[in-house]
């Protein structure tokens, strides 16, 4: 029976593989209907850094998805969690592998972005309870992806395989806030929504940089 060292061990396993190791998608990476076009360098950093926040993005699913997986009782809801922490996973590796395509790197900060997300993803589970965690991920993936939508507005025009990718993932992330919803969220109030859109907007202005 496991005891409550193997679960620290096991929720210290998923952090350092999902901040350091690399990702192996179960769904083949999206491609562009046609072949990317040579970008400026210009065109190439601006790809990069949106790419980056992106995978930013991803690194803090999988620390919500994991945080309110281990706060919820509710093994149907446990489920549920790990399915879409899968899901997220495909965009982990997505956007790993164009960062490389694109000779850029990941964001040095992803250590605090995992712990942050961690934790908050545990206090909406706990303190909240299953409905409330439930409506914090139709918020946090509404909020998502609308900033995809952002980035297809921003990408080089040239650059069809990145929007293949952010187009695929706003559509599964869309897809996990209906799912949420229809699992018994509850609306979240306008003052929490407003506070997770500033802490994103930090996250994501400091993660184009650094």
């Amino acid at each position: 029976m496991p005891t409550p060292l193997d679960a620290v061990l096991n929720l210290a396993d998923n952090a350092l593989r999902t901040v350091f190791a690399s990702h192996h998608p179960q769904r083949a990476c999206p491609q562009g209907p046609i072949a990317d076009e040579a970008l400026s360098e210009q065109e190439r950093r601006e790809a990069g850094a949106l790419m980056r926040v992106n995978h930013v993005g991803e690194v803090c699913a999988q620390a919500l998805y994991t945080a309110q997986a281990l706060a919820t009782q509710n093994v149907a809801l446990k489920a549920h969690f790990k399915e879409a922490s899968q899901e997220e996973t495909d965009h982990l590796a997505w956007t790993e592998q164009r960062l490389a395509e694109l000779g850029d790197r990941s964001s040095l900060l992803n250590p605090i972005w995992y712990a942050g997300a961690f934790g908050i993803g545990w206090v909406a589970g706990k303190l909240g309870g299953d409905r409330v965690s439930l409506g914090f991920v139709v918020e946090t993936e509404r909020q998502v992806a609308a900033h995809l939508q952002s980035h297809l507005d921003r990408l080089p025009v040239g650059d069809n395989t990145s929007r293949a990718i952010v187009q695929q993932m706003k559509a599964d992330e869309l897809r996990h806030a209906l799912e949420a919803q229809k699992a018994g969220a509850v609306e979240l109030p306008t003052p929490l929504k407003s506070l997770m859109r500033t802490v994103a907007q930090v996250m994501t202005t400091v993660a184009h940089r650094v």
